[in-house]
């Protein structure tokens, strides 16, 4: 009995360090959070709501819950389930019940999102159990809007957008730097759910661009969508999806590969693809998704 037993327990020891050390894809589908093997296989329902962002270990994801209160009016917090038991925190002492678009530090202690506790949006933080509630930048009344925050990998600043420029704030509140964005892209524009996403080393930021371009789709209403490496030390910009190739809401796989949304011609959903960033190896990993991200490498 007692060799049953240990057997049991080196078996699910076992069990529980392969499944730390793989990489996961968790991504939005019908109002739910799912996850995936980083292949696209093992789909998996966890919970109920949007804009999934997965911890840098996989073991996590945090997300936004959705409630209607009535026809028109919904409470949204910040939340974050157990990817291994389903528990869910819901981050309910968060000052407001108009929470969006978590990002994670790349240790897993904290958590970047937007928030509307009055007519303006604040840049806050909070750490990864839901306590010490921080109001990195907030809002002004007449002032554009931070829209996509996102992390830079060593936790001491952000990214985010206002869909003119691309800001890096420090943890004070301060602008760092800030890029038009139509010098970084000629021609080249981000609404406001353009995400952004840092490289693995720090060095590059995946851009979601709506291009000032023709799409040639009858069944395309809209800009063309296209992804863009900015390099942040050279200061330039590279196209990475060709014309052909609708791509948004892109995140960095490893620092030479991404995973991004894309919607071939006469398709209704969106599937989530992978590709390197020279254009090579393309495939389609997970039909009918939205909102990719990734554990980290």
């Amino acid at each position: 009995m007692r060799k049953i037993i240990l057997l049991a327990f080196t078996f699910a020891v076992s069990a529980a360090s392969v499944f730390c050390g793989d990489r996961h894809i968790a991504f939005e589908r019908d109002q739910a959070v799912w996850i995936a093997n980083l292949d696209g296989t093992g789909e998996k329902k966890i919970a109920d709501g949007i804009f999934p962002a997965i911890s840098p270990d996989g073991t996590r994801v945090a997300f936004n819950t959705v409630e209607k209160t009535s026809d028109t009016t919904y409470v949204r917090h910040i939340a974050v389930v157990d990817v291994a038991t389903g528990k869910v925190d819901v981050f309910k002492d968060v000052p407001s019940d108009n929470s969006y678009y978590p990002s994670w530090t790349t240790d897993g202690k904290q958590i970047l999102f937007t928030t509307r506790p009055h007519e303006v949006w604040d840049l806050v933080t909070i750490n990864s159990d839901g306590t010490n509630f921080h109001v990195l930048k907030p809002g002004v009344q007449n002032e554009v809007t931070r829209y996509s925050p996102i992390w830079a990998r060593d936790g001491q600043s952000v990214f985010c957008e206002d869909m003119t420029n691309i800001y890096q704030i420090g943890l004070d509140g301060a602008v760092r730097t800030q890029w038009k964005i139509g010098k970084i892209v000629p021609k080249g524009d981000v609404s406001g759910d353009g995400r952004i996403d840092v490289s693995p080393d720090g060095k590059r930021l995946l851009l979601s661009i709506d291009m000032g371009e023709e799409s040639g789709r009858k069944d395309w209403d809209g800009p063309l969508p296209a992804l863009w490496a900015f390099d942040l030390q050279s200061q330039k910009a590279i196209r990475l999806t060709p014309k052909k190739l609708f791509g948004w809401d892109g995140v960095w796989l490893d620092n030479d590969n991404i995973l991004f949304l894309s919607r071939a011609a006469g398709e209704k959903n969106d599937s989530i693809y992978r590709m390197s960033t020279d254009g090579k190896n393309l495939k389609r990993l997970i039909k009918n998704a939205r909102f990719p991200s990734v554990s980290a490498p």
